[in-house]
This record gives structure tokens, C-alpha cells and sequence, in this order.
């Protein structure tokens, strides 16, 4: 099995920053791509940001020049810097992450919690 676990929503001003964190642990082999997706009151959960095991990386428009996803293999953890935050980032953010356990011959996607990023004044 294998856990995601989210960090550092906030409630945060228009125009500021913040950087949310995800650690994958358990049985982990190898992870393939890992990103970030939100969902907004009454609407559907929609890709942020995504990153695959070589670096190469994925950007929604709306987010493109202000965000940026990173990753630490070595750590297996998945990073979303988010500058110049408007009020429609709002949002609960999901970790996602699409994993190769030990002794298994395929991969799994697994989810974390969520984590709740508020931006107003």
C-alpha cells in the first residue's frame, strides 16, 4: 500500500505565495508521473500541474508562468510552487501519484487527501 501526504495549504492574500508538498511512502518500487490537481465548490476536479519521472512537465493555461512543479526522486515527493495567487486558485489541491509497488507488474494511481488553499483578502 502506499500513502500520499499533502502540506502546506493556507489561506493566503491575492498576489502571494505558497508551496504545497507531497511525500509518497509504503511499498514503492518506482514512480512514474506525479502531479497536482484541484477541485473547486461545484466544479470538477481538474489537472493543475503534472511531472514525469525524467522532469518534463505539464501546465494547465491558467497556471502556466505562475506556477511550477518540481520533484525529489530521492525523496519521492512532489513540490507545486504557486506565485502571483488570484482568488479563482481557490480550491481543495489533490496529490496524485502513479506508483509501481514491489512484486507487482503494473502501476496504480493513488490520491491524497487534499489539502485547502484560500486565496482573499
Amino acid at each position: 500500500q502506499v500513502q500520499l501526504a499533502e502540506s502546506g495549504g493556507d489561506l493566503v492574500q491575492p498576489g502571494g505565495s505558497l508551496r504545497l508538498s507531497c511525500a509518497a511512502s509504503g511499498s514503492i518500487f518506482s514512480i512514474n508521473d506525479m502531479g497536482w490537481y484541484r477541485q473547486a465548490p461545484g466544479k470538477q476536479r481538474e489537472l493543475v500541474a503534472a511531472i514525469t519521472s525524467g522532469g518534463r512537465t505539464n501546465y494547465a493555461d491558467s497556471v502556466k508562468g505562475r506556477f511550477t512543479i518540481s520533484r525529489d526522486n530521492a525523496k519521492n515527493t512532489v513540490y507545486l510552487q504557486m506565485n502571483s495567487l488570484k482568488p479563482e486558485d481557490t480550491a481543495v489541491y489533490y496529490c496524485h501519484a502513479d506508483v509501481a509497488s514491489y512484486g507487482s507488474s503494473w502501476s496504480v494511481d493513488y490520491w491524497g487527501q487534499g489539502t485547502q488553499v484560500t486565496v482573499s483578502s
